[in-house]
């Protein structure tokens, strides 16, 4: 793999020998060509497929999760250019992270392991299955099964307790957030359960799409302007702290959720009216002068290394909903456009260090100084690639269904009757009792014996 794309950086280097990125809406090879080069860029990030590395794993500071959304994007970039260059990097890493268990819970990440985090690498994999990316063999997992054990591990976590449902953000106790229950956690949820309501046809995956939803609502996370908050936290048995922090991709994974929702439901008047309301909240809070921003952050300069890659997603799932709810084509494909230029315009950047592309193609963080402003990384990189790249969705497929040419194979059951994450140990007999009973004794006579000996 390696040397492929040493063979693509040559030849990108000679084609762009001046640098920058030159893109030409509406004409198609254009597109894909500064599509292509961004992406060279943007892999060259990746360090999986290095010897000695793990597949699938981006190097430090990147969180497991943006590796997962990354190789999405990049299933995506397939379906949209027909580039296969990366194909082999992006199975390899997907199947590895899959894990013995078939699911994504590699034990490697259990210290950090969210319910957000298993969703990016769910929703690859939906992806994956809708965009009729090659099957993996027979004797790998699955897209759809993939997808559909994230799924029933989330459903056997939802929390009735407190807050009346919902998703915790954390999936084990000992994790710091464990008593938090975010949008993007719950967004994960109810994103895969729409679209494997309408990939499989079964209606049990449109029921809890809706019932997610719904908590979000009843929990003032979902407003009903439409505006989509953090989370909420447990704080004394109840869920009334609440963080109205705005991100993108919480607004666009439900936005996204909404609009499959409204394509299964056949067009139901209350998925509409989801799917106009938060769209044109979204475009209010997420855009200056038709260009997407990162609100909260950006603008003071203090968004993190997460955040900085928040916008690829809120593109990726706007160019979605054109798809599912073709009404709103009019209204976002002018604002992905609008972007994608000056996505274009900030992919000028030859840093000294942090970026190993070609010279001159370095993407920054904001769209809106009309160039480079310095920042570089997996986040930038991919934010651009997919400002680029989605202006193609109006030539793209329909994501297609298991009816419509989905060759994806399934497991209803999937994810569900695992080994244990940690090991269980036989029960203590009681002869083992005794004996560690003599032991302790010993042990303690021997302690007394030792400090009375110190003593005199």
């Amino acid at each position: 793999m390696i040397w492929k794309l040493r063979a693509v950086g040559a030849a990108a280097l000679l084609a762009h020998s001046v640098g920058a990125v030159e893109l030409v809406l509406g004409n198609e090879a254009s597109v894909k060509s500064a599509a292509s080069t961004i992406a060279f860029g943007l892999m060259k990030y990746y360090t999986g497929n290095n010897t000695g590395d793990t597949p699938g794993n981006l190097p430090d500071p990147y969180f497991w999760w943006e590796a997962g959304a990354m190789f999405g994007t990049m299933v995506d970039y397939w379906a949209l250019t027909g580039d296969t260059t990366y194909n082999e990097a992006t199975t390899q890493a997907i199947l590895h992270q899959a894990s013995d268990t078939r699911d994504f819970m590699p034990p490697n990440q259990t210290r950090t392991l969210g319910n957000d985090d298993q969703g990016f690498w769910a929703m690859t994999a939906m992806s994956a299955a809708e965009n009729r990316y090659p099957d993996p063999p027979a004797d790998e997992p699955q897209w759809v099964a993939l997808a559909q054990a994230a799924f029933n591990q989330w459903a056997s976590r939802w929390d009735e307790q407190f807050c009346g449902g919902g998703l915790r953000w954390q999936i084990f106790t000992f994790n710091a957030g464990f008593n938090y229950k975010n949008s993007i956690s719950n967004g994960c949820f109810f994103n895969v359960a729409a679209r494997l309501a309408r990939f499989t046809g079964n209606q049990t995956y449109a029921d809890w799409a809706a019932k997610i939803f719904a908590w979000e609502e009843s929990v003032g996370l979902i407003t009903p302007n439409y505006e989509v908050y953090d989370g909420v936290t447990i704080k004394d048995g109840n869920c009334r702290e609440t963080d109205k922090i705005q991100w993108s991709y919480n607004a666009g994974i439900f936005l996204h959720g909404a609009a499959v929702m409204y394509n299964v439901t056949d067009r139901n008047p209350l998925w509409k009216q989801r799917v106009d309301g938060m769209l044109s909240t979204t475009i209010k809070t997420f855009y200056n002068n038709s260009i997407m921003i990162e609100q909260f952050c950006e603008e003071p300069g203090f968004c993190d290394i997460d955040q900085q890659s928040f916008k690829g997603y809120l593109t990726r799932w706007m160019a979605g909903t054109t798809q599912m709810a073709p009404h709103t084509f009019d209204i976002i494909h002018p604002l992905l456009e609008s972007s994608a230029v000056q996505a274009a315009r900030a992919c000028t950047g030859s840093p000294a260090e942090g970026f190993n592309g070609i010279p001159g193609t370095a993407c920054g963080f904001k769209w809106t100084t009309g160039g480079f402003d310095g920042l570089v990384g997996v986040g930038e990189q991919m934010n651009a690639l997919g400002a680029v790249m989605y202006t193609l969705v109006n030539r793209a497929v329909a994501p297609v269904t298991s009816d419509s040419g989905g060759t994806s194979l399934g497991n209803p059951d999937a994810g569900l009757n695992l080994p244990p994450m940690f090991p269980e140990f036989a029960p203590i007999t009681l002869g083992e009792r005794v004996a560690a009973g003599f032991l302790t004794t010993a042990i303690a006579f021997s302690v007394i014996g030792g400090s009375v000996f110190v003593m005199l």
